[in-house]
């Protein structure tokens, strides 16, 4: 047996505030809940950090939900057997004290903390595990738990999690079907991951339970999510040093800025560079570092569209100055996409070539195809990986496209309508995007083999694609692993489902007295840390 003890000791976490560390993360110095009549605790402005997001969240239960506005309030909420470090995806023990790999990597043996509670007084045991975990595996698991099939695996694809079960009340065996290099670093997501409260499962979308440093108070639909300390909390290095986490929705870009300036919020992300000024000159701190994140617009691979030709696809990217449009739109706070994985994550290699700009031929190609006309969708708020919204980046888009005759119909959404019509609404493009969730180049290249079509919107299917992705999957070395996901890299830019667009950075403003919070590459905040001074 492979022990993981020694790699799981937990670093100690700095608490004074900092710029940014070597990658990335910054250190500005992480359920079923108790309702707002159990809070606890002062409610003056020095207890209370408030944090503006772009839109509410799309629910609050980890096996249900996909997107980064519902994953930066859970994160405080809810814990899985494993971590990331505060600057890294590095593996740190979180509810499991330590595991155990067998030699022949199929095996995983999580040994658990002791005297951990749920927020409603529920013991957290090997039990309570196996509940969480098994509810997402097939047969149980259903089709809007989008990320299971990810983390957990699937039959049919021989992969995935066998079996899970209860060795002893602080030991959980976690058999899978075929190894999978990149099982320990899914564990530690914040989406499907977490261990949840098994009283009443279908309560947590909207009274979410876990054991994190945070507990839920209430949820004003277009308003706010409220959370207070969880005064039990097990862990005196992660417990929550102000009280009460206000996590308050404010839609418009200018507005969230505004809400800064103004001491109404103390920190807001989804900015770009236009308001870099408004924000610095109002006295208040810009944080900023490369994101791991692709922006991208996808082409309708199924039959149903004219964008599933190759050809047609390969014609519309020539048409679009990808570079010219990154420049004009993002300014300094992104970089042109010359691969799926970002610049900065291992294995991206600069070697792979993205269709050329080429407007001539494009105008003659698309001409020949008969291509006069395409449906777009899009959507209407900014995302971690595009601060100009989804509609504007769909008019750029548009703009170069009528320069080749041919003309684009835009129909915007707001995020949690676009997420259901991307599924079932005709469409030849749209635009979507990605931030990492473990640092695994799995977890950007696989994306193109998921069957799930929120998460595959291009629904590319490719058998020598998903023949390259479960071999990265299932090989350890990483050498080897570097060159398969480079020949994925270079099958998705020949075969062209998507557009890659750019890499964007973090950015985030705040108030120069808040410190202690973190800022994670995986896109969420850790906020138990944050405290706020006079």
């Amino acid at each position: 047996m492979e022990t993981q003890q020694a790699a799981l000791s937990r670093r100690t976490f700095i608490k004074a505030m900092g710029a940014l560390s070597a990658s990335g993360a910054v250190f500005l110095s992480g359920c079923g809940s108790q309702r707002a009549s159990e809070a606890s605790g002062s409610d003056s402005a020095a207890d209370t950090i408030t944090f503006a997001q772009g839109a509410d969240p799309r629910g609050l239960d980890p096996a249900y939900v996909d997107d980064g506005e519902s994953a930066k309030i859970m994160e405080n909420i809810y814990e899985s057997l494993v971590t990331y470090a505060d600057d890294s995806t590095d593996i740190e023990p979180c509810l499991a004290k330590d595991y155990e790999i067998s030699d022949d990597g199929l095996t995983y043996t999580f040994h658990l903390e002791e005297g951990v509670k749920f927020h409603d007084g529920t013991d957290f045991n090997a039990d309570a595990v196996v509940k969480s975990i098994e509810r997402q595996l097939e047969p149980n698991r259903t089709e809007d738990m989008t990320y299971a099939s990810f983390v957990f695996g699937t039959a049919s694809e021989g992969n995935g999690v066998e079996s899970v079960t209860a060795v002893d009340d602080y030991t959980v065996e976690i058999k899978l079907a075929a190894v999978s290099a990149p099982f320990i670093k899914n564990m530690a997501m914040i989406l499907a991951a977490p261990i949840v409260c098994p009283t009443d499962f279908d309560a947590l979308m909207e009274n979410p339970c876990g054991t994190g440093p945070y507990k839920f108070v209430s949820w004003d639909k277009g308003q706010n999510v409220k959370l207070v300390a969880n005064d039990d909390y097990w862990d005196e290095d992660r417990k929550a040093k102000t009280q009460n986490i206000i996590f308050r929705f404010i839609a418009e870009n200018a507005s969230r800025v505004t809400a800064l300036n103004n001491g109404e919020v103390d920190i807001i992300d989804g900015i770009d560079d236009s308001v870099v000024d408004t924000i610095t000159s109002a006295g208040n701190s810009l944080f900023e570092e490369d994101g791991m994140n692709i922006n991208y617009m996808a082409f309708n691979c199924l039959d149903t569209s004219v964008c599933s030709d190759q050809a047609v696809r390969k014609a519309i990217a020539k048409a679009v100055n990808v570079e010219e449009m990154v420049s004009s739109l993002y300014g300094d706070y992104a970089s042109v996409a010359n691969s799926i994985m970002p610049v900065w994550m291992a294995p991206y290699d600069e070697d792979v070539t993205q269709t050329e700009y080429d407007p001539d031929a494009a105008q003659q190609e698309l001409a020949d195809l008969g291509i006069t006309n395409l449906t777009c969708i899009t959507y209407s708020n900014v995302r971690p990986y595009n601060t100009k919204n989804g509609q504007t980046l769909a008019e750029a888009v548009q703009g170069y496209l009528s320069k080749v005759g041919v003309t684009v119909d835009i129909t915007p959404y707001d995020w949690t309508t676009y997420k259901t019509k991307v599924t079932t609404d005709p469409w030849d493009i749209c635009f979507y995007g990605w931030v990492g969730d473990n640092g695994d180049p799995d977890n950007f290249m696989n994306l193109l083999a998921d069957t799930n079509a929120t998460m595959n919107v291009a629904q590319f299917q490719d058998e020598e694609y998903n023949a390259l992705i479960a071999q990265g999957v299932a090989t350890s070395d990483e050498d080897e692993r570097a060159q398969i996901y480079k020949q994925c890299e270079e099958m998705a830019a020949e075969k062209q489902p998507w557009l890659l667009i750019s890499h964007s950075k973090n950015l985030a403003g705040y108030n120069p007295n808040v410190s202690g919070f973190v800022i994670h590459p995986t896109g969420v905040v850790r906020l138990w840390n944050a405290v706020k001074s006079a």
